[in-house]
């Protein structure tokens, strides 16, 4: 059977899912395209696919229209296949973690993650007021990394609190009596803060900085994009390993 009408439960299903409250009820949600469907698939997380053509990854298949798949897909060009998973396992964090406090592009954070693995940051922690891990914007920027990066979303206050009582090294991202970050020496647990597109690290969490970091740049350019600032602040400091 192919579903041809936007009134198949499923569809609804599929729509509903995209709400961030209905998400984390069912603990499950959506990807599309053959790549990323494929990264699911190999993490073990996808349970069902909804494609336009006949397709198989061991999960239950639901065939629809290509107006259907028109209607369900937030793509400029629609893909062929979408997938529902289910949340990914949380980890214990690593000894190399960022930390990402109130970002709030889904770009900026997709890209963050794919750096992170890139460069051997074990653990990325988002804020309770950033962007939902599960964004599809989010998961396509990281092209799928974020099935094999350790993605967590704490109260930031809570988590920085308990990790200086186990010795984390606390580096926040500020200018300010602040050291170039090819000068921070290495350390054996640490924890880099990035802060909010527009407004930087909150005062709140600066409180609990052992170090401020920045990076050097000439007086033509005031800042960059967090992005781009944290993958370079990865890549510094993994660099000596």
């Amino acid at each position: 059977m192919v579903i041809e009408s936007k009134e198949n439960k499923k569809i609804k299903y599929i729509n509903k899912l995209r709400n961030n409250k209905f998400m984390n009820e069912e603990h499950k949600f959506i990807v599309e395209g053959t790549h990323l469907i494929e990264e699911a698939y190999n993490a073990g997380i996808l349970l069902e696919t909804i494609s336009v053509k006949e397709v198989n990854y061991g999960v239950p298949n639901v065939l629809v229209t290509k107006n259907i798949m028109n209607y369900i897909s937030l793509l400029p060009s629609s893909s062929n296949v979408i997938g529902i998973c289910k949340f990914i396992v949380e980890k214990e964090i690593g000894k190399k973690v960022i930390v990402l406090d109130n970002l709030q592009d889904p770009g900026n954070i997709g890209t963050i993650i794919r750096s992170a693995n890139a460069f051997n940051f074990d653990t990325v922690v988002l804020s309770d007021n950033s962007v939902n891990k599960y964004n599809e914007k989010l998961i396509r920027s990281s092209q799928g990394m974020l099935f094999k990066t350790n993605v967590i979303t704490k109260n930031l206050i809570e988590f920085i609190k308990e990790a200086k009582e186990e010795n984390y090294k606390i580096c926040v991202t500020d200018v300010n009596d602040g050291k170039m970050i090819n000068t921070v020496k290495e350390e054996d647990k640490i924890i880099i803060v990035m802060g909010n597109e527009g407004q930087g690290v909150s005062s709140k969490i600066k409180e609990y900085a052992d170090t401020n970091i920045y990076i050097p740049m000439n007086s033509n350019c005031e800042s960059l994009n967090v992005a781009v600032a944290a993958s370079i602040i990865m890549y510094e400091l993994q660099k000596g390993e």
